[in-house]
């Protein structure tokens, strides 16, 4: 078995009653069971991680509406957790960068994170200029930060996040770690020509099924691409326990996998490489 980094896992959706554009996710797109917003039983997750590999969970986080399930979990286990924020401000980001700032200094923060679709009904590409105070802030603390990329699954625009927007920003922000998440579905061949273009810049497989993922990226991870391909669930969209052995499944060389599941969160998340590297 090898070892994992999971670097999107969700245990905040059993804390509140979820909006119908989410029930629209589970029961439309991804044909869920309707326990995939259920509370989240910290033993159970726990077994199933051990079960597949995966040695750390970033969880995600709200500034806007904070998740107790999130906090106590990484109190109980800061060795297996930590959090990814979002929920920034952008307009009105002089107080809400002070506050990630401060959350950062306060909690296990591997990367904060925001979908161009998910706020101000899809208007604002990446290109826009109120991320650009979040692009800088982000820079200047060396705080990764991930964007959605691909159309979404919800029934909400998909534009604004086609990863050409990205283009623009890599170049005006060089030092900004930047990583593509949910995939760049139907425009993976520019997130790909992107990838080599940018140093600074990463792919996240979350919410996608290993087996469904394109020739064009698995052939990228192969060759050229092989540090730029990170492994991420959307679990329990996603559960590890399907992904993990499609991942595997790949027929993948060893360093290959290696670096998808588990060396390449390490490097750009973590600070660190396995023993070995």
């Amino acid at each position: 078995m090898p070892k994992v980094n999971d670097c999107l896992v969700n245990v905040h959706f059993g804390e509140r009653e979820q909006p119908n554009w989410m029930l629209k996710v589970r029961d439309d797109y991804f044909k869920g069971a309707k326990s995939m917003y259920a509370q989240v039983d910290l033993t159970e997750l726990l077994d199933e991680m051990d079960e597949q590999g995966v040695e750390k969970a970033v969880l995600m986080y709200s500034m806007a509406k904070p998740s107790t399930t999130a906090l106590k979990f990484v109190e109980a286990r800061p060795d297996r957790f930590s959090l990814a924020l979002n929920g920034v401000d952008l307009l009105h980001p002089v107080s809400s960068l002070r506050e990630l700032v401060a959350l950062t200094k306060d909690l296990p923060v591997t990367y904060t994170t925001i979908g161009a679709s998910f706020w101000g009904d899809g208007r604002y590409p990446p290109t826009d200029a109120v991320y650009y105070p979040l692009y800088y802030k982000c820079a200047e603390i060396g705080l990764p930060l991930c964007m959605n990329t691909g159309i979404p699954g919800p029934p909400i625009p998909g534009e604004v996040q086609n990863p050409i927007y990205l283009d623009r920003v890599c170049y005006t922000f060089p030092e900004l770690k930047l990583c593509m998440i949910h995939g760049a579905d139907p425009w993976w061949d520019v997130a790909i020509r992107l990838l080599i273009k940018y140093e600074n810049l990463r792919l996240m497989t979350s919410a996608w099924s290993p087996k469904r993922l394109p020739e064009s990226l698995i052939h990228f991870m192969r060759t050229r691409g092989k540090t730029k391909v990170i492994f991420g669930s959307d679990w329990p969209v996603l559960s590890m326990r399907r992904l993990v052995p499609e991942a595997v499944a790949l027929d993948l060389p060893e360093d290959v996998l290696d670096n998808y599941l588990y060396n390449n969160a390490q490097e750009f998340f973590f600070g660190e490489r396995s023993v070995g590297d």
